[in-house]
């Protein structure tokens, strides 16, 4: 069939299609363009690289094979890429990055070319319609949806949403929930996933930000900007905790959003299928705000770790089950709200547990200071944990102790830092003996590595025998930290497997 009759047809196709779909006119020839390069292609037996151009007034096209120009020693695949050193034979001026392209014979499409270029438009303007949609609530900047259950597929829900498809997957519906095809959803947008053929909008109704929006449509005051939720954690079905600031001093953020007889957030319940919601007042405190968050437990006293982001929570005897909460939810809802970890303990626990570290601060400044208990416990009650310490901390702070004299804090200075500076060139040779497998793990590093030596793990299968609790406790790192280690370190068990 000759290529003038197939380009008029092809040419009034794409205008009819165009107009039929509402879509523009490139969007047509694009597709087109893909289509006779994936049949063009098919005449070499290896995966070339084509380049289709249609006139768009004429329906007229040419073919052209391509190579990409790369640097010498990028190039990975003859078939698609020439080595920048050949293409400047032929062409002087070429630069990485440009093409050289050859003229290719047009192909005879024919009916069944025709018919397949049809399909690969139809499919694009899908796409686009589909992309246009989304766009379209995306530029609406709507975070919840509510919308009709359309079907059910493995027992992921797919919603409609006006003319845009949704799915709630059943890992993000809440627990014991009974969905039906019909049954109207209210969710959370979570992510836009345009990799896949289906539905695009992936919806959440047990993430953490659903309840925060709930919140919003309830309290005005946080759409007017007078309150503001902090953080919420869930346990979706059952519980909830929510933190709130008021940015008005004259406005309580907790009857706020309780709301008059407790009508606002008896209405985010309702949503949520019952699930019970902690309201908590956050505060710039940290220590504050986590005595906020265990309520209704009572907490008797705290104690800050920087260091390890932790704290330690002491309450007595009849708040520690309050604190703990069934199967552990109060403490992990607590320290899920305020991105804490929070280690609940007894006043016998704490009392027990400061004995310990006091037994061991005492035992170091003993060993490595040359002093005796008598001092090593003065400088424990004034608050002195490390060498680091005792080495560095202003003078004039020192010379505050009672029974400390000028000679004596000198002494006691010089002392740390010379066993300091042992414990560092000890530290050196000790890195140069750590295990490479160890120290090569993906997030090892050379501090982490020589700690853990210390502890006597000194190899990657040491490493990979801990327990994650162990590995925390020992290095003081956070439990995702710990977990991925370890797992790094037992990957060549599997391999060997």
């Amino acid at each position: 069939m000759p290529q003038g009759y197939m380009s008029r047809e092809l040419l009034l196709q794409a205008d009819a299609l165009a107009r039929e779909k509402n879509v523009h006119k490139d969007v047509v020839f694009g597709a087109l363009e893909m289509a006779i390069a994936s049949a063009t292609k098919k005449r070499f037996n290896e995966d070339v690289d084509v380049r289709v151009a249609i006139d768009r007034n004429t329906g007229d096209f040419e073919s052209f094979r391509r190579w990409l120009v790369a640097a010498d020693e990028a190039v990975e695949n003859p078939a698609q890429q020439v080595a920048f050193s050949e293409a400047q034979k032929q062409y002087p001026d070429i630069q990485l990055g440009d093409y050289i392209e050859e003229a290719l014979e047009p192909i005879d499409f024919g009916r069944i070319g025709a018919q397949t270029a049809k399909q690969v438009i139809l499919q694009r303007i899908r796409d686009a319609e589909r992309e246009q949609l989304l766009n379209d609530f995306l530029g609406r900047g709507e975070k919840l949806i509510n919308g009709a259950i359309k079907r059910v597929e493995r027992g992921n829900a797919i919603i409609e949403v006006g003319r845009v498809e949704a799915v709630l997957p059943r890992d993000q519906m809440i627990p014991k929930e009974n969905l039906r095809v019909g049954d109207r959803v209210r969710a959370f947008v979570m992510r836009i996933d345009r990799n896949v053929r289906g539905p695009q909008l992936v919806l959440s109704r047990t993430a953490p930000e659903f309840i925060m929006e709930l919140f919003r449509l309830e309290v005005p005051e946080i759409e007017e900007g007078l309150l503001e939720i902090k953080s919420a954690a869930r346990d979706p079905g059952i519980r909830a905790k929510i933190a709130v600031h008021s940015r008005d001093k004259r406005i309580d953020p907790i009857g706020t959003c309780v709301g008059m007889r407790g009508a606002r957030v008896q209405a985010v319940t309702q949503e949520l299928a019952g699930e019970r919601v902690d309201i908590v007042l956050w505060s710039e405190d940290p220590a504050q705000f986590v005595i906020g968050a265990l309520a209704p437990a009572e907490v008797s006293s705290i104690l800050v770790d920087e260091d390890k982001h932790a704290m330690d929570v002491v309450v007595d005897e009849e708040n520690l089950a309050i604190a703990i909460g069934r199967s552990g939810q109060n403490v992990r809802l607590a320290s899920e709200l305020t991105g804490w970890t929070i280690n609940l303990m007894t006043e016998a626990e704490s009392q027990k547990k400061n004995e310990e570290e006091a037994s061991s601060v005492r035992k170091l400044f003993m060993e490595r200071l040359d002093v005796d208990e008598e001092v090593a416990n003065t400088l424990i009650q004034e608050g002195f944990s490390t060498l680091e310490e005792v080495a560095y901390v202003p003078i004039n702070e020192m010379m505050e102790i009672e029974g400390f004299d000028e000679a004596t804090v000198n002494e006691l200075r010089n002392r740390a830092r010379d066993a300091l500076l042992v414990q560092a060139i000890a530290s050196e040779e000790q890195a140069e003996n750590l295990d490479p497998a160890l120290l090569g793990l993906e997030g090892m590093d050379k501090d982490l590595a020589t700690k853990l030596a210390r502890s006597g793990v000194k190899t990657r299968d040491d490493l990979a025998d801990l327990a994650t609790d162990d590995l925390v406790e020992m290095a003081g790192v956070d439990p995702e930290r710990a977990k991925s280690l370890i797992m790094k370190a037992r990957e060549h068990w599997f391999a060997q497997e």
